[in-house]
C-alpha cells in the first residue's frame, strides 16, 4: 500500500542559504506524526513545501501517488490538505457558527444566481453544510459558543474554533502548526484529547509541529526531527527521547 504523504530528498534553500537538506518522509493514513527541531530546524518550511507555498529546488512531495511537488496551494487545499496557523485567522466580529461556515466553502457547488434567489438547490446544500458544522460542533464541545463574536472568546476557545474550521474542509491531510502555542496547562490537555479524538474517531492524518516536547512525546506515534535543516533522527517517541543527537540539538551539551 502506498503512503498517504511521501517526500523524497527535498532541498529548498534562500539565497545561498539551506533552510531544508535531502530531506525524505512518509506517512501512512490515520498516523499522528511529529516533526520537531530548534528554532529555525526548517520544520515550517516543510509544511510550506506539502501545502504548496514554498516549491522546493530539489525533490518530490507525493500525496495519495500524485506528486503535487510544483502545484500551487489553491491546487493543493481542494486535494484534501489543510492547515492550521499557528497566528489565528478567525473573523473577531463574526459568530462562531460562522466562522466555521467560512471552511466550508470550497464545497459550496451552487452558482451565483442560485444563491441569489434562494433556490431548491441552494436551501439544500444549505442544510448539508450546516449539518456538517453541527458535527463539527459537537465534536469539538462548542455549543455554547456557537451563537458569540469570536471577539469575545478566551485564546483557548479561539484554537478550538480554528481546529474545528481547518475539520470543516474535511481534510485527508491536516497540517498543524504549533497548535498548543499560547495554551495552559488545561487547555493543552484539551487540545490532546481532541487531537487523539481525530485520528482514532474521523481517521484524518496529522503532522504536528511543536516546540512543547513533553506535548509531542505523549501523543505522536512517530517523530522527525530536524535541525538545520537536515533530518537527524525519525522513530517512535521513546526511542526520540533517548537520541543523543536530539539531546545535542536541544541543549547544545553531548549526552
Amino acid at each position: 500500500m502506498k503512503p498517504l504523504l511521501q517526500i523524497n530528498n527535498i532541498h529548498l534553500s534562500f539565497a545561498g542559504i539551506h533552510a531544508l537538506r535531502d530531506v525524505s518522509l512518509h506517512l501512512e493514513e490515520s498516523m499522528l506524526f511529529a516533526i520537531i527541531g530548534p528554532n529555525g530546524a526548517g520544520k515550517t518550511s516543510l509544511f510550506n513545501c506539502i501545502s504548496g507555498f514554498y516549491q522546493p529546488q530539489e525533490g518530490q512531495i507525493y500525496f495519495k501517488g500524485q506528486d503535487i511537488t510544483r502545484q500551487p496551494a489553491h491546487h493543493i487545499a481542494p486535494m484534501g490538505i489543510t492547515r492550521m496557523f499557528q497566528n489565528l485567522a478567525l473573523f473577531e466580529h463574526m459568530t462562531v457558527l460562522d466562522n466555521l461556515l467560512i471552511g466550508r466553502h470550497q464545497h459550496f457547488q451552487t452558482r451565483w444566481w442560485q444563491d441569489l434567489f434562494w433556490t431548491r438547490k441552494t436551501r439544500q446544500a444549505e442544510v448539508q453544510h450546516r449539518e456538517k458544522i453541527e458535527e463539527i460542533i459537537d465534536f469539538l464541545d462548542l455549543e455554547r459558543y456557537r451563537p458569540m463574536p469570536i471577539g469575545i472568546l478566551p485564546y483557548g476557545i479561539r484554537k478550538r474554533v480554528e481546529l474545528g474550521r481547518a475539520l470543516a474542509t474535511e481534510p485527508t491531510l491536516l497540517l498543524l502548526d504549533e497548535p498548543a502555542a499560547g495554551l495552559n496547562q488545561e487547555e493543552t490537555e484539551d487540545l490532546a484529547r481532541y487531537l487523539l479524538d481525530i485520528k482514532e474517531e474521523l481517521h484524518i492524518t496529522q503532522i504536528l509541529i511543536e516546540h512543547e516536547l513533553g506535548f509531542v512525546l505523549d501523543l505522536a506515534e512517530q517523530i522527525a526531527v530536524l535541525d538545520f535543516g537536515v533530518k537527524i533522527a525519525e522513530g517512535p517517541p521513546e526511542e526520540i527521547r533517548n537520541n543523543p543527537q536530539v539531546k545535542l540539538a536541544y541543549t547544545g551539551v553531548e549526552a
